[in-house]
């Protein structure tokens, strides 16, 4: 039994003492922004109350919603196109009701979320459809053809709503 084992240990050495010795090179390993959403922790589930928080006249927020600010967040949410014609788009608006923006006055200020999709990648937009929509949240304000916007989101993914079974 030991002999084997010197055996297979030998044969493991020579293996990996012949094996070509390669240099690190930044081109030969995939940057790690494109493995985000994989090693990121659990997106955290917010709701637009919480966005709601942030006060309109001061500016501030509570602590709860600055903790938000740089981690990556799910909302559900309508989408807007910035122009009304879009099929799809990689900047529009997130707003938490449908028709918000376009048949009625905006929504305030911190309850809209301005969003540019990762790497220029194109959501379809689904006048009628709710999503569940991911991505990092900052605070930023951004003007839009619609007003302005309290939060910006670097946008990762969406996916269709779907309420929780009764």
């Amino acid at each position: 039994m030991l002999k084997s084992h010197a055996i297979l240990a030998s044969t493991i050495l020579l293996i990996v003492g012949s094996a070509e010795r390669v240099e690190a090179s930044p081109h030969r390993f995939l940057s790690l922004p494109a493995f985000e959403s994989l090693v990121a922790p659990d997106p955290v589930l917010i709701d637009w109350r919480i966005l709601g928080g942030l006060d309109l006249v001061t500016g501030k927020a509570p602590a709860s919603l600055q903790e938000l600010d740089g981690k990556v967040v799910q909302i559900a949410a309508f989408i807007v196109p910035l122009e009304d014609d879009m099929q799809e788009s990689d900047e529009f608006l997130l707003v938490p009701y449908f028709g918000a923006c376009v048949h009625t006055p905006p929504p305030p200020p911190n309850q809209m979320v301005y969003v540019k999709m990762r790497g220029n990648k194109t959501v379809k937009i689904g006048w009628w459809d709710p999503v569940i929509f991911e991505g990092v949240l900052r605070f930023k304000q951004v003007e839009s053809v619609y007003g302005a916007s309290y939060f910006e989101m670097e946008g990762i993914a969406s996916k269709p709503y779907k309420p929780a079974a009764k």
